[in-house]
Parts: structure tokens; C-alpha cells; sequence
């Protein structure tokens, strides 16, 4: 199977570092400054789970003449209309697209340029950022890979999928109900984010503070509330996990979003935040603490230097 990597980022870097690895046929979509960087120093990855530094393939979107098996897209959500005209010449007939950007604004823009049937539905769960030297670093215990039809059907070409991406250096699983894994993963992003930025600490800090853990149970209330009226409620026992770690003492958890407000960089509030309010604006349901954050990083955004 033939891997085109969209993103040598935190995520897509780290993925598609582990199948090259494994042995797998991955090439990686990248622009001019990290091909370099890339080719200078090679794909470095920093992380519990074991390091590795290799050589890669790399393409630039000129360099694309033919299609890929599978599209392994793993960019920041405000980057997506970009990456679409990019790596739009490597889809083919059969080319499967599986995203692991945040939220679910994504899958119709995807849907509405390549068709449905190209997009398959996916997330992780991994906590990494690129460092100073360009460097992937791996920044806990969790690192896999989630996938399936949208439809929910076990198709053969999924049965394909599942024999390249397993045994790879990370935990991958074939879902039967992705849709909800994506959802789940959603109310998790929106709510880690609304705590950490909002509140400008680590969940360890906040959780340490008078009202803190009350704020954060509140703020994931709110998330899961939006989530359950679009049709994908949050089991009781899940969020009790939920609770625990994002209250948790001495945490030093952040969000992607908190990491870049501190960088100066891009953070994607409108498809975070954004997106799941106007869900809650359909309900009439008020959000009031996950509103507040948007705000606090629209204003960000709109102020930051470009």
C-alpha cells in the first residue's frame, strides 16, 4: 500500500514515522522549509515508547503525478483548504482519505471535494509537538490510531487498511462506530481546551485552585450537553474518566490549543469551539464557560502578529 503522509507535524511526523519503521511505502507531503529540514537531519521522534531517527521520502504537491492507496491527513484544521489543493493530484479512484484532524467540520469539506466515498473517518490519541530543532517529541503514554467506514461497514478495503497500519510501533484499532469515537474525542478536545486556555494553567493548576475542579466539571458538562443533542451522548463510566483526568492533581496536561496561545502560533478555535457552539446555537443550549473561551481566543487570534 502506497502512503502519502499529509504533515510531517507533531501527529502526521509521528504516525507516519512508525509505519516507515515498521517497513511500510510512506512518503510525506511537505513544504519547502521542513523537506529541507528533513532531508538535512532526517525524521527524529523523541518518546517513551522508544526513539528513532530515519530517512524518509519525501514529495512537494509540484512533485505529485499519481494517486496514493491511502492519504494519511494530519494537519492543523486551518490549514485543511490548502492541504486539499496540495494533495488533491494523489487521489485517485480508489484512494482512501483518513483524516485525523480535530472536530468534524473536515469530513463535509472533504466529502464536497473528493466525494464520500474517498473519506474514511479516524482519530488519535497522542500527546506530541514539534520542538526548536524540528524534532517530534512524544509527550506521554498514549499514542494510537483509530479508523473506519463512516457508514460503519467492515469493507475489503478496510481489511487492507487494517493489515498495513497494524504491527506499525503504535496502537491501531478498526471501529465499527467511528463517528462516535470522533465525537467522543471532540467533547475531550473542546473541554481540555476550554480549561487550560480560559483559565491560562495546567490541568494540575487549575485542579489545585479554590473552584477550579468545580469550573473544569462545568465546562465539561457544557461539551458533553452539545454532544448529546447532536446524537452522541457521553457514557456515564466515560465521563467519570473524563472528570478524573482533566481534574487530575499535579497534572501537568495541556491542550494543543493552550501550547500554541503560549508559542504565538495559530489555534484552531473555530473548529474546536467554534463549530461545537454553533451545534449548541441549533439546541438553544447556552455554554456559557465554553463560549467565554472562545471569545478569549478569537481575540487572540485576530491580534496575533501574522
Amino acid at each position: 500500500m502506497r502512503i502519502l503522509v499529509v504533515g510531517a507535524g507533531a501527529v502526521g511526523g509521528y504516525f507516519g514515522g512508525r509505519l516507515a519503521a515498521a517497513g511500510r511505502d510512506v512518503t510525506f507531503l511537505v513544504r519547502s522549509g521542513r523537506a529541507a529540514q528533513l532531508q538535512r537531519d532526517g525524521l527524529r521522534i523523541v518518546s517513551p515508547s522508544g526513539d528513532l531517527a530515519l530517512t524518509v521520502k519525501t514529495i512537494s504537491a509540484a512533485g505529485l503525478a499519481a494517486p496514493y492507496d491511502l492519504i494519511l491527513l494530519a494537519v492543523k484544521a486551518y490549514t485543511l483548504e490548502a492541504a486539499m489543493q496540495d494533495f488533491a493530484p494523489a487521489v485517485g479512484p480508489g484512494t482512501m482519505i483518513l483524516p485525523l484532524l480535530n472536530g468534524m467540520r473536515h469530513i463535509g469539506a472533504l466529502a464536497a471535494r473528493f466525494g464520500a466515498n474517498a473519506v474514511l473517518g479516524g482519530t488519535s490519541h497522542i500527546s506530541a509537538d514539534l520542538d526548536a530543532d524540528g524534532r517530534i517529541v512524544h509527550l506521554g503514554a498514549l499514542e494510537d490510531l483509530n479508523y473506519g467506514e463512516l457508514s460503519g461497514e467492515r469493507t475489503l478495503r478496510l481489511q487492507a487498511l487494517e493489515a498495513a497500519l497494524a504491527h506499525a510501533g503504535f496502537g491501531d484499532t478498526l471501529s465499527p462506530d467511528i463517528t462516535a469515537l470522533m465525537w467522543r474525542k471532540w467533547v475531550v478536545l473542546a473541554s481540555l481546551g476550554s480549561i487550560t486556555c480560559l483559565l491560562r494553567g495546567t490541568i494540575g493548576e487549575v485542579a489545585s485552585t479554590p473552584r477550579g475542579v468545580a469550573t473544569a466539571h462545568a465546562i465539561v458538562a457544557e461539551c458533553a450537553a452539545i454532544a448529546a443533542a447532536e446524537g452522541y451522548p457521553t457514557a456515564a463510566t466515560e465521563l467519570e474518566r473524563m472528570h478524573d483526568r482533566l481534574t487530575r492533581q499535579g497534572s501537568d496536561l495541556t491542550a494543543s490549543m493552550y501550547r500554541d496561545l503560549h508559542k504565538g502560533a495559530p489555534v484552531e478555535v473555530d473548529q474546536i469551539l467554534g463549530d461545537l457552539l454553533d451545534r449548541a446555537d441549533r439546541h438553544s443550549l447556552q455554554a456559557p464557560l465554553v463560549r467565554a473561551a472562545f471569545v478569549q481566543l478569537s481575540i487572540y487570534e485576530k491580534s496575533r502578529p501574522v
